[in-house]
């Protein structure tokens, strides 16, 4: 039988990931390059033929998942518990800043899947926000039967990506660091067999380039 598959897509640049400026839930947008990547994204998705795309609603996440969108001819749903994780007192500052006013934190907050910065959420509450919208796809696509090996498409963020992934893959939470970063317009994917009422997700691919424009198969 055809299988599941979920493909996480991480936005294109921002002014704020090129200076190490931490974001969080800061409605950002692209920069110059970032809109290039998103549209290279596009033009390698296309032949993927997702069924359907749900973005983050902040705008590095959705312009990126619009461009998507027009290379594929699918509409674009947003949902913001795709957001990213609120950085708390983080958010805005460099990394250099955040080290010197709290040194190690950041190095903590890694490791500690279950920390959060001042004022803002671990990745665990992360997942917990999010994990749900994409279990609400994947529901509606095993009732109506869609699958036919055309992927739902998340579009979203770093953060976002890797605690998804980490609790979707069954991880204990003390093993969630190992779920690494992931570039910008970077890609995961995470394949289920059908025939089970609960899914048991796989990791097919991470940190894959979509940015590069060269295409990828369906």
């Amino acid at each position: 039988m055809t299988g599941r598959r979920v493909v996480l897509l991480r936005h294109g640049q921002t002014e704020h990931n090129a200076e190490s400026r931490m974001q969080g839930q800061l409605d950002t947008s692209l920069s110059e390059l970032g809109e290039r990547q998103a549209r290279a994204a596009g033009a390698a998705f296309a032949g993927m033929h997702p069924h359907a795309i749900v973005s983050s609603d902040l705008h590095r996440a959705y312009d990126t998942a619009l461009a998507v969108g027009a290379a594929t001819g699918v509409a674009v749903q947003t949902d913001p518990r795709l957001r990213e994780t609120h950085l708390g007192e983080w958010q805005g500052r460099t990394h250099y800043e955040v080290d010197a006013v709290h040194p190690g934190a950041r190095d903590h907050w890694r490791a500690d899947a279950t920390w959060a910065p001042p004022g803002g959420e671990s990745r665990v509450q992360v997942a917990a926000r999010a994990v749900p919208v994409v279990e609400e796809f994947v529901t509606r696509m095993d009732r109506r039967g869609t699958w036919a090996d055309r992927p739902l498409l998340v579009v979203a963020h770093g953060g976002v990506i890797a605690a998804v992934t980490a609790a979707l893959l069954g991880l204990p939470v003390d093993r969630w660091p190992v779920i690494g970063g992931i570039g910008n317009t970077g890609w995961a994917e995470l394949g289920s067999r059908m025939g089970r009422s609960s899914p048991q997700w796989r990791l097919n691919v991470w940190n894959a380039d979509a940015g590069s424009g060269d295409g990828i198969v369906g």
